[in-house]
């Protein structure tokens, strides 16, 4: 089942993780992802996803792309190409927002923080950086005082999250460093090279992400892993990543998200900030609110004993098929299998019955809200 999720090997030339020989070193699982060669497990999916929601996990992020936006129309260049409203944004802030297509259709989802009045850093998914510059450079116009600079294949990155991860941060920075909180970005300079300490992550965990010069990378990475383990937490690979996110409702691009689909119907209705000026995409989703959504990325949860549910298994409602499951699997906290599909709205309601056809068979489940999973009641 993870070869189904992750990708088997094959004759693909893959990319290399600047932590790829640490890896190996750590006993980690390799697989491809996103065109590169990652680690989805070092000892168990499950032990690694209870390390960052009992204490803290380490990842590789190194895959993920960078963009740095300078100049003087940066911001209002911004603010037309994202869904979300870059304007709100203080020196050192960052926001989650959405690169659309003409039709409203998602590009890609990615965080964006303002450094300077002048300057934003960008992270965006690793299968779509060239997709994302492309579309970026197409926006920029003769009056565009704007600098678009991809150090993405010069830099590795890594998160840290889990209830331990200030613990974490106070081994590698010391006592008196700033912990970052929750969606701001604090960069630091040395001989080494920049170091941006961005306080976001994937797992609904207090965490934060460190991305620097590759060449620095594996020196932050085996100082993270110590100082985690110490805290009695654990190493951690892709595995657990998409089982801790899928936990909290967290959409994946290519999977939940695609260029056939809007952030309205994704839910992500909050991120797009359709009162201002035109940004891409601007037009379909106001015509698109005005008509009503097609259907609606619903959480269902299974309701009896049953197999992990997985990307394109069929959704049944009402006794026939509607759809397919775009993420699911099997929820470590939870201890059931649980899954988001895009659903009619009349079956998006909570409460809801559908079945999710397995190898043949229908089994039953349930709509639910987001998250699955909330601390409090775990």
């Amino acid at each position: 089942m993870l070869a189904a999720r992750f990708g088997t090997v094959s004759d693909e030339i893959l990319r290399r993780s600047p932590l790829h020989d640490v890896h190996v070193e750590f006993g980690a699982r390799m697989v491809p992802f996103a065109g590169w060669e990652m680690p989805v497990q070092y000892t168990s999916i499950v032990d690694e996803h209870k390390a960052v929601r009992n204490a803290a996990g380490v990842f590789d992020i190194s895959h993920m792309g960078q963009f740095i936006v300078s100049g003087k129309s940066a911001e209002a260049f911004l603010n037309r190409a994202l869904t979300n409203d870059i304007t709100k944004l203080a020196i050192g802030q960052g926001q989650y927002t959405l690169l659309l297509n003409e039709t409203g259709g998602v590009i890609d989802d990615l965080i964006a923080y303002r450094t300077t009045d002048k300057e934003f850093f960008l992270v965006v998914n690793a299968s779509m950086i060239d997709q994302d510059l492309a579309q970026l450079r197409s926006l920029l116009t003769d009056e565009d005082d704007v600098q678009i600079a991809n150090p993405s294949a010069a830099t590795g990155g890594i998160a840290i999250q889990g209830p331990k991860s200030r613990a974490v941060f106070q081994a590698m920075f010391g006592p008196a460093a700033a912990f970052p909180e929750h969606n701001t970005i604090f960069i630091a300079a040395s001989n080494d090279g920049i170091l941006w300490l961005c306080g976001t992550g994937y797992t609904g965990e207090e965490g934060f992400e460190l991305f620097t010069p590759d060449t620095q990378i594996g020196h932050w990475f085996r100082q993270a892993v110590a100082a985690a383990k110490a805290e009695g937490g654990a190493v951690c690979g892709l595995g657990a990543r998409d089982t801790l996110r899928l936990e909290m409702g967290y959409p994946l691009n290519g999977n939940d998200l695609s260029p056939s689909r809007t952030p309205l119907q994704a839910g992500l209705g909050f991120f797009v900030a359709l009162d201002k000026e035109a940004f891409v995409g601007r037009d379909a989703l106001i015509e698109q609110k005005a008509a009503s959504l097609p259907d609606k990325l619903t959480a269902f949860r299974m309701t009896g004993a049953a197999p992990p549910p997985r990307p394109h298994y069929p959704v049944i409602w009402n006794g026939e098929p509607v759809t397919e499951v775009c993420s699911g699997t099997q929820s470590p906290s939870l201890g059931c299998g649980i899954g988001m599909a895009y659903l009619p709205l009349e079956a998006s309601k909570p409460g809801t019955q559908i079945e999710i056809e397995i190898r043949g068979r229908r089994f039953p489940a349930e709509v639910v809200k987001k998250p699955f999973y909330r601390k409090a009641l775990a």
